[in-house]
This record gives C-alpha cells, structure tokens and sequence, in this order.
C-alpha cells in the first residue's frame, strides 16, 4: 500500500481508537478513566496526587467532563446518521428514496462514510439496490477517496473499488491511476484500469485507449472494452467502424466488432453487413446472425434480398440461420419452408434455431424437424430436451406424438427409462 493509503488507514484506526475511548469515558465518567485515557488527563491526575493541588485535580475532572460531553455529542451523531440512514432505506419508493440518499450524502462528513456504507454492506440490501450503493461509494470517493478506496480492498470488493477509481478519476485521473498501479500486485491484468478507463472513455477517450491496449488479453481488458465501447458508439456507426479498424491488437479489435456488430446492426443493419463480411473472423462468424436477425425483424425482404446475394459458405448459412429465427418465432410454416427452399445452406445451428423459436407456437412441427440434424449426438441430445419439456408443459400432447412417431433408440430407450 502507498504511504498516503497508510496514513489514511492510520487516520482511520486513530479516530476509531478515539471513538472507543470517547465512548468508554462517555458511558462512565464518574470512574477513573485509567490508562485509557488521552495524555493530558493522566499528567494532571498524576499532579494532583503528587503536589496534593486541589485546581488541580479539579482542572483535570473539569476537562474530563469536557471530554465526556464531546464524546456523548460524537456518539449521538454517529447514531443520527445511521438512525436517518436506515429510516431513508426502509421506504419503498425508489424516485423518492434517491432523492432523500443524494441529499443525505451531501451531508455526511468524510469520515462518517465507512460506518454509512458498511450498514448498507451488511443489510442484505446491496444486490438488490446496486445503484444505490454505488451512488454511496462514489460520495465517499468524492471527499476521501484513499479511504473509500482502502475499506473496499480491505472487504475483498473489487468491483466496489472501481467504483470509487471512476468517480475519482473524474477529478484526478492522473492520481487515480498512480494508486491503481501502486496497488497491483502481479503480471497480470491490472483489475482496477476498468473503473478508470470508464471515466476516461467520456473525457479524454485517447488516454483511454492508452490504458485500455496496454492491457494483456484477459478478463480485466474485456471489462475495460465493456466500459469503453459505449461512450465509442455514441459517436455513430461510421466513428465506432474506423475505431475498431484502429485498434491493431488482433485481439482487442475481434472483441471491440464482437461487442458492437449488433448494436451497430440496431440503426443500420445492411452496413453492419456488409462490414462485417469485408473484415472476415471470429466476429463475422459469430455475428452474422444476430445482424440478419435483426435485419429481418426491421424488413425481411431487405434481409432475404441480401442473404441471396451471398456465396455459398460459413457466412451465408450464418446469415439464413439469423433471418430463419426471426422467421420461426412468428410463422413455424413459413421457416420451415424455408429450410427446403434452401436445403444446401441448411445447417444442424439453422435447424436447431428453427426448431426452438418455432417450439412455442407449433411444438409438434418444431419436433418433427429434429430429424434434420445430421450429427447423431446432437440429434438426439436435442430430442431429450425439447421432448423433456414438451412433456413438463403438455404431458397428453407430448405422448402422443411420442407414441405416433419413430424415435431414435437412444431416445427410445431412455424415454421408457
């Protein structure tokens, strides 16, 4: 830990040793307060006794009742806060309760925050109302970001922890990423550039970028992508196309086409089409559907028109199976008819999409198109889980197209099973 994270955790321990000594002399200071008491309290009492000075011994009670006041004050607040806090949770409107939380926020005090945000850690409400948490951390990360920042690596929350380096980075990116970088241990991935490069991608999206392709391939660098893309979108599909054709880590660009091919597909499907064919890949393969798909819910015929011009290949059944599915979830017929006028591009993924999407519609056609799969192990895995839930959903329909169409033997066998 950096020395400035250290003398934060220093200053935190001190005023909650001076929380428990304030609370012990509050609680009873009638008693002698003992070793525990500050300094100054121990001299005076030691020079009543040895000089027998009675303004003495009387200046030192006089300052331990002042001390036992300023202590009943400090504990009162801390229950206050709290108090307030948990009474502001209970409500179950979410536009009146943000609202009541931004203003409580606002007048916390900086150290008042590690007690706030441990009740809301510990209260069973945090998956629940994420946001709200996050909106806590990031007040905290606003007045005293060290010490935010040293409660959530302290309680193992690195996603908390990004939170607050987001927040921070707004306000000084340059200190939020010293301490990210002093506080990684290791060779891998730095897991707190996310929450920075989040802030960044908005403001100064160049530095971003220089985070983000410093990263090596891994979960962390996926995560930063995620926290990037966004604000790259908004800038249209033109600007996002020639960031990504930017990016020259073979890697990172596949994952950024990955991730924006369908978003880009939302506003502009045969763009996103035709960039994706001239960029042949793991994302070309992955997303042609999900781009045809969404083609065909905006114009079908627009999607047909273009899946007819493609040749023959991984693309182009790729582009079928994603027209298909939109297709079978409305009209089981119509992709099913579909599936025998293109019988060469058919594949055992076109058959599956057609088989589940036209499941809840027609469940009787949907099964009988099993039989198209050509792979054995993947014919029959699939008649084991849509007969599985035919029968869970229509027992009496489900066992009479059993008993009126040949199955498999596997299939056979373990239905009798």
């Amino acid at each position: 830990m950096k020395p400035s994270s250290l003398t934060t955790a220093a200053a935190l321990a001190f005023i909650g040793v001076g929380g428990f000594m304030a609370g012990r002399i509050s609680s009873d200071n009638t008693t002698d307060a003992g070793n525990d008491g500050p300094a100054e309290t121990r001299s005076s009492r030691h020079l009543s006794q040895s000089t027998g000075d009675s303004a003495a011994g009387s200046a030192s009670r006089t300052k331990r009742a002042e001390r036992g006041d300023r202590a009943s004050s400090v504990s009162s607040s801390s229950v206050d806060h709290l108090a307030t806090f948990t009474a502001l949770m209970q409500s179950e409107n979410p536009l009146d309760r943000n609202r009541a939380l931004l203003a409580f926020i606002d007048s916390l005090s900086p150290d008042e925050f590690a007690e706030v945000v441990a009740q809301f850690r510990d209260s069973g409400l945090r998956d629940s109302r994420r946001g709200e948490y996050e909106l806590l951390l990031s007040g905290w990360a606003k007045v005293d970001p060290l010490a935010a920042l040293d409660f959530a690596t302290e309680n193992g929350a690195r996603g908390s922890a990004n939170t607050i380096l987001t927040t921070w980075a707004s306000i000084d990116p340059e200190a939020a990423i010293r301490w990210a970088e002093a506080n990684h241990e290791g060779d891998g991935a730095n897991p707190y550039l996310a929450g920075i490069i989040r802030s960044l991608a908005a403001s100064d999206p160049a530095r971003a970028e220089q985070l983000l392709t410093g990263m090596p391939v891994s979960r962390e660098r996926a995560e930063a992508l995620d926290a990037m893309l966004p604000h790259i979108l908004t800038q249209g599909s033109d600007a996002t196309r020639a960031w990504i054709a930017s990016l020259t880590d073979d890697s990172l660009r596949n994952g950024a086409m990955l991730r924006a091919a369908e978003r880009l597909a939302a506003s502009d499907p045969a763009g996103t089409a035709d960039w994706l064919l001239a960029n042949p890949g793991e994302a070309t393969q992955r997303r042609m559907d999900d781009v045809y798909s969404v083609w065909a819910q905006k114009d079908q015929q627009a999607a047909l028109s273009s899946f007819a011009t493609l040749p023959a290949g991984e693309a182009r059944s790729n582009a079928l199976r994603g027209v298909i599915t939109s297709v079978a979830s409305q009209d089981a017929n119509a992709a099913v008819s579909m599936l025998n006028q293109y019988p060469n591009d058919v594949t055992d993924r076109v058959v599956q999409n057609v088989v589940w999407h036209s499941f809840g519609n027609d469940p009787s056609l949907a099964v009988s198109q099993i039989s198209r799969i050509a792979d054995e192990r993947e014919r029959n895995r699939t008649y084991d889980r849509i007969l599985r839930t035919w029968t869970q959903r229509d027992p009496a329909a489900a066992n009479a197209w059993i008993q009126a169409n040949p199955l498999p033997p596997a299939v056979q066998d373990r239905l009798n099973r």
